[in-house]
Parts: structure tokens; sequence; C-alpha cells
């Protein structure tokens, strides 16, 4: 249960999540190539992001050159991280897409022991075991139903090693530069990489309805990252973690309703089992703690 006082929070990291998990579906539905819809979801998002920082009066100060070439990496990696899952997610189920997309936190996580030098304890090696098992189950089911499947899951899990890198890049900024600058940074950073990949793919660019790719800037780039960025500041690891339950089982549902994409009990157990990793690998540790990273959008 979330602490006394934390209700806006607790709200933030519920409407944040749900804003996030409806992204797959407005990609499906976008008339436009994945790439392209990754490209329009920042450009988009990109003058909002603008007014944010003005309205928050963070300018974006003078910088060292190591600083702009993390948060130019930053951006390349962040596009790279749409682009495989935004392909990735005509290719699998919206419930597959959005767990392998979330397997950046874990990741990360394990990431942190290794600078740290630090080893994780029980809670944190059964997580380990917990995400393997689930992946070896969704995966394997994703194989007998239908080889599409498995490109689109392997996709997104690329997506989330990417989305890793993004945030060791963005990381390794925030010392010098506050959070909407960060943001509204990587997104510049990320647009032009996006729009020239989708080119090089032959996908078409310009959209014939605008709605999905607006619905999916402000949802997941501008409402989805900044209310889960708020969250993330004000609860803890285990609570975050819960609420990002949220998202594939609200995926799922959409994937179920809209596409007829029934779970089996094989699936269940496989999202079952990656969900409890993310919420064990966020429970803080009783030795050095590791720094819970936002979930991927």
């Amino acid at each position: 249960m979330p602490a006394p006082g934390s209700g806006p929070a607790f709200a933030a990291l519920l409407i944040g999540n749900l804003s996030l998990a409806f992204g797959p579906w407005l990609v499906r539905l976008a008339d436009v190539g994945p790439v392209a819809a990754g490209f329009w979801r920042l450009a988009l998002a990109l003058p909002v992001l603008l007014l944010l920082m003005k309205a928050t009066r963070q300018p974006v100060p003078p910088l060292p050159r190591a600083t702009w070439v993390m948060l130019a990496l930053g951006g390349l990696f962040f596009a790279a991280d749409l682009g495989a899952w935004h392909i990735g997610i005509r290719h699998t189920r919206l419930a597959n897409a959005t767990l392998f997309g979330n397997t950046a936190s874990f990741i990360f996580a394990i990431y942190g022991f290794v600078v740290a030098r630090s080893r994780p304890n029980r809670a944190q090696l059964a997580a380990c075991v917990l995400a393997l098992a689930g992946a070896a189950l969704l995966m394997g089911r994703s194989y007998e139903l239908s080889r599409q499947y498995l490109v689109g899951d392997l996709l997104c899990v690329l997506a989330g090693i990417f989305y890793v890198f993004y945030l060791v890049a963005i990381d390794r900024s925030r010392g010098r530069i506050r959070n909407w600058p960060v943001l509204t940074l990587s997104t510049l950073f990320g647009v032009v990489p996006l729009l020239l990949f989708a080119l090089l793919l032959g996908e078409r660019v310009m959209p014939g309805d605008w709605t999905p790719l607006i619905l999916l800037a402000l949802g997941s780039q501008v409402i989805g990252q900044g209310l889960l960025v708020y969250a993330i500041g004000h609860l803890s690891p285990l609570v975050v973690g819960l609420g990002l339950l949220t998202q594939p089982a609200v995926a799922s549902t959409i994937g179920w309703l809209i596409y007829g994409e029934r779970l089996q009990p094989l699936d269940i157990l496989g999202m079952v089992a990656i969900g409890a990793a993310m919420v064990l690998v966020r429970r803080p540790a009783r030795g050095p703690e590791t720094t819970a990273p936002p979930p991927p959008g």
C-alpha cells in the first residue's frame, strides 16, 4: 500500500500506466509505418515539451561537450528503442509487447549491480530466475502459435535493451541538466534518426488520419512518461513495481477485446512470473540499493 499522503502520486502512477498501455494499440491504429509512428510520437510531443520547459522555467544551461554527446547518444538509443518496439508491436500480441518492453527495468537493475560491484540478495536472485522462466514460457508459446510472434517478441526484448543504454546515457547527464530539458533534448535528438529509418524502410510517413498519432504523442510521450516520472519520485519501488503490472493487464484486455488475442494458461503463468520479477527487483535491498528506472514508453 502507498504511504500516507501519497494519494496524488499513486493516482499519477495508475493513470500514467493506463495511458502507456494504450500505446501499442495506437501504433496498430496508425495508418503510417511503425517506425514512422515513432517519429510522429516524438515530433508531435516536442512542441508540448518545449512549452513545459518554459512554463516550469527550466532552460537549457551551458553544457560541456561530453554532456551534449551523452544527450545525443540518449536520443539515438531512444529512437532505436521506439523503432524496434513499434515494429515488434505489429508482429506479436499486445500483452507480450508491453511485458517485454518493460524488461528494461530488470536489465538496468542488473547493470546497477555491476557498476556498484555489489551482489544481489535472495529476492533479487529470485527475480532473475522468475524473469528468465517467464520469458521462456512466453517465447515458447509464441513459437508454437506462430513464428511471427517469436520475431515480434525478440524485437520487443531488443527494444528493452536499447532502452537500457538510453537510461545510462540520460543518467550520466542528470547531474548537469534538469528533468524537462533532458527529456526535451533526448526527444529532439531522436526525431531525425526515426524519420531517416522510416524512409529507408520505405514506410508511409504522411498520415491520412492524425488522431492515433496525436493521442500517441500526448498519451505516451507527455502524459504517460510525465506522470510516471513524477510517481517514481514519490512512491516506494515496490509500489511502482506493482503499478507497472497494470500495463500488461490493460494491454492484454485490449488485445482480447479488439483483436481476439486470447491468453492461454501458460501465457498467464509467464506474465505472472515476469511481473513478480519486476516487483522483486524493485524491493529495497538490505545492502547497497539500486535505483529503479522509469518504464519504457
